[in-house]
């Protein structure tokens, strides 16, 4: 007997680890035909499951709930340690009035869509709540993989309006499934409640974020694997603290993670490659779960309306809160086509379709499965042509091939100075000149050059030739004479 339960947890890993990795090993397939990557997390998670060739039969919501609640927590502090304040600033206010007025606005015209589809009000209003925010993760995974980046205003409003409007969502879905059931409050006491939530949410985030760099400012350990732990404790911290007093979790741990990131931090790419594959595992193991949840044969009464809805979601719905938000800002018109979209769905609604379960709510697996062919098709329809579209819109930028070789400087204390790479066309000024000839800055040197997969030391008589790769060390003021001389630079390390 004592030996069932660690046996039992055996299988459950083994099981866990094969489907993370068969899915990781697949996910090249996906690229190649223009998928996003989740699509193959969430079919190996149906044939793993119970109508699938694996026979797995899963049906726990809560435990899914309180997994996929962790999820988006992590995956919203890695969005805020990666977004640059400057780019918030930039476009706060468009995406401001994306990921609130907007998110509001395709909920209600969600509703409107499914209830003229056949879906009672309740099961409207729901699924229109759960399916109003979207994600700039897989935005961004898709255009990587087509090789492309967009125009900074046009990707920075994707970017910010996706890390502001998953709290709007979590509230939308959460005070919905409250008046369904009953529990609500009157439209005026909800609204004040909004207004608490997002300022309590707001004031927790920025403090929390502030303080918490002040502490690995000054935190000195010589085990580098406790930093990481501390910033996750400091998700975590984001998240429950203005939770447990009435604000708003999802949005405190962004801009935590955003007021973090903005800050010089001891061992930063450590950290930040430590959180971003804490989010790609998150958004991994949230498609696995979903795969696994959603039973074929329970989904068949929601393939109509589920598919109907989420092509009008798609093609008429999304475009159009956009275009009506993004008016007064003066985007131009092939802007306001392709923000609107990119508006693809992730992590967050497979969270929020699973709440009402847990409630109780009549037809709320009804709406959970029908979810699912709302991410479904997003991922096929505008998830599969992104770059296409980009390149149509002609918003896209050719991206600078990555370097062969990096380096990155690790220290306990922020330092001054940074590494930059660069690499040599034949239209900068450095092409065909030695390096002793270059008139570098002060403080300046350049550390590597790699060329043709070799390896070669900096000397004086280096001469740069195309397609090599530079690696340099030099002072943030200094960076655009350098880029003068060497063309736009990709950081490596701070």
């Amino acid at each position: 007997m004592p030996t069932v339960e660690p046996l039992a947890t055996g299988w459950a890993l083994l099981t866990a680890g094969l489907l993370v990795a068969l899915g990781a090993l697949s996910s090249r397939f996906s690229r190649r035909f223009g998928l996003p990557f989740y699509l193959v997390f969430l079919a190996i998670g149906m044939l793993a499951g119970e109508n699938g060739p694996g026979g797995i039969v899963f049906d726990d919501y809560a435990a899914s709930f309180r997994i996929g609640t962790l999820a988006l927590v992590l995956i919203l502090f890695d969005g805020g340690l990666n977004t640059q304040v400057a780019t918030v600033r930039r476009v706060l206010a468009p995406a401001a009035t994306l990921a609130t007025a907007g998110v509001v606005l395709v909920a209600a015209l969600t509703a409107l869509v499914a209830r003229a589809l056949g879906l009672d009000w309740a099961q409207a209003l729901l699924v229109g709540a759960i399916v109003s925010s979207t994600d700039a993760a897989a935005v961004f995974a898709q255009l990587r993989g087509a090789g492309l980046h967009l125009r900074t205003r046009v990707a920075s409003t994707i970017e910010v309006e996706s890390g502001l409007n998953d709290p709007m969502a979590v509230l939308l879905t959460f005070g919905v499934t409250a008046w369904l059931s009953g529990a609500g409050q009157g439209w005026s006491a909800a609204l004040a409640d909004l207004v608490v939530q997002f300022a309590v949410g707001a004031a927790f985030g920025l403090a929390i974020g502030q303080g918490a760099g002040r502490l690995l400012a000054r935190f000195q350990s010589s085990t580098v694997g406790l930093y990481p732990v501390l910033t996750t404790a400091v998700a975590l911290l984001a998240f429950g603290l203005p939770t447990v007093l009435g604000g708003s979790g999802f949005l405190a741990v962004y801009l935590a993670g955003l007021v973090l990131g903005s800050q010089r931090l001891p061992y930063r790419p450590g950290l930040v490659r430590v959180h971003d594959a804490a989010a790609w595992l998150a958004q991994v193991g949230m498609f696995l779960l979903l795969g696994l949840l959603v039973t074929p044969a329970r989904t068949i009464p929601a393939i109509g309306w589920g598919v109907a809805l989420a092509l009008a979601l798609t093609l008429l719905v999304r475009p159009l809160a956009v275009a009506i938000c993004l008016a007064p800002f003066r985007y131009g018109p092939r802007e306001i086509l392709f923000v609107g979209w990119a508006g693809l769905r992730g992590a967050v609604p497979i969270v929020l379709a699973i709440y009402p379960v847990l409630i109780g709510l009549p037809g709320s697996q009804e709406v959970f499965h029908g979810v699912f062919f709302v991410v479904l098709v997003g991922a096929l329809l505008p998830g599969a042509t992104l770059g296409r579209s980009a390149r149509l819109a002609r918003l896209d930028e050719p991206m600078t091939p990555a370097p062969p070789a990096t380096l990155e400087i690790v220290a306990a204390e922020p330092l001054e100075g940074e590494i930059y790479s660069f690499r040599i066309s034949p239209a900068l000024a450095v092409c065909g000149a030695a390096l002793r000839d270059v008139p570098l800055p002060e403080g300046t040197s350049v550390l590597l050059v790699v060329r043709d997969g070799r390896l070669l030391p900096a000397r004086g008589s280096t001469v740069f030739a195309d397609g090599d790769h530079v690696l340099l060390f030099g002072q943030a003021s200094d960076r655009p004479l350098l880029e003068l001389f060497f063309g736009p630079s990709r950081d490596e390390a701070s």
